[in-house]
């Protein structure tokens, strides 16, 4: 039977459509829907979709997003990890899936969306173009650094998060927001904010403030001869932020001779911390680490 959605902007109609469903919400899922019209708009707008184009969704809830975003004529996949929310958003949709503009993947992202992917490209299609969703705290780090790090990117992604996460995302050296993740997303993608959320502009209203944070995919990507060893590197220079950039490579090198030998040939002082290197400098590094590794195998 077909179940007409509630109406997005109204908490007071959410709620009551929720009880009328049997439906509760799970904290372990960081469900919160974005109650606020103007900012979804906005979010697809920053996201620059063209009529057929491919996107990805994570965690579309009861489809605020997924109806803006269908309505704009692009072909979606979406991924819901809820088994009472993935049953609604089939029927709300499925005159977007008759026409095979919208697909429905249940379960864990984390666990399906790789596997989406290749199923994909095995078959001859290319990586979608766009990719969206509000994340919520426990996978929007690791959906981000998993797909890049399998080589994954979209032209353009939009994501909305916590404003603790968005700023690692956008931090710059020095800053102590600065890590092994603002590195990871910024070697990839452009990333720039797009705008402030309050508590109140979702329902069940969060404790904390989001951020809208835009990746666009970089032209000159990897920069780097060895993008494997940049990946391990500038994870193991952030590991003890307060130890010396020289003492947290020669741990990695498991040799301190080499990693001064391969500090040297980067130009980069031994005492310095990870923290304070661009990511200029960290791919400078890391090139100047597999010179000096194939130098040793040779």
């Amino acid at each position: 039977m077909s179940v007409s959605h509630p109406d997005y902007n109204s908490p007071s109609d959410l709620k009551r459509f929720m009880e009328s469903q049997g439906f509760a919400m799970q904290k372990k899922f960081g469900q919160n829907f974005l109650i606020n019209a103007s900012a979804r708009k906005q979010i697809i707008d920053a996201l620059d979709v063209q009529d057929g184009m491919t996107v990805w969704e994570v965690g579309p809830g009861l489809g605020a997003m997924t109806e803006e975003i269908l309505s704009r004529g692009v072909s979606l996949t979406a991924f819901e990890i809820d088994h009472g929310f993935a049953a609604l958003l089939r029927s709300f949709f499925q005159t977007y899936a008759d026409r095979g503009n919208f697909t429905l993947v249940e379960g864990d992202v984390l666990k399906t969306w790789n596997v989406q992917y290749r199923q994909r490209i095995e078959n001859g299609g290319t990586a979608p173009q766009r990719f969206f969703g509000n994340l919520p705290y426990n996978i929007a780090a690791a959906i981000v650094a998993d797909t890049i790090e399998q080589s994954v990117r979209f032209d353009k992604a939009v994501f909305t998060v916590q404003k603790e996460v968005a700023q690692r995302m956008c931090a710059q050296p020095g800053g102590e927001d600065y890590s092994s993740f603002s590195v990871l997303c910024q070697w990839a993608y452009t990333v720039r904010p797009v705008m402030q959320l309050t508590g109140g502009s979702f329902w069940p209203r969060p404790s904390v403030d989001s951020s809208v944070v835009l990746f666009e995919k970089r032209q000159d990507f990897p920069r780097c001869k060895n993008p494997a060893l940049f990946m391990k590197l500038q994870r193991a220079l952030f590991v003890s932020r307060r130890k010396s950039v020289k003492n947290n490579l020669a741990v990695f090198c498991k040799d301190s001779a080499m990693a001064q030998q391969i500090l040297t040939a980067a130009d980069i002082d031994p005492l310095v911390r990870a923290e304070k290197l661009s990511i200029e400098k960290l791919l400078q590094l890391s090139d100047a680490a597999d010179a000096v590794i194939l130098s040793q195998k040779a």
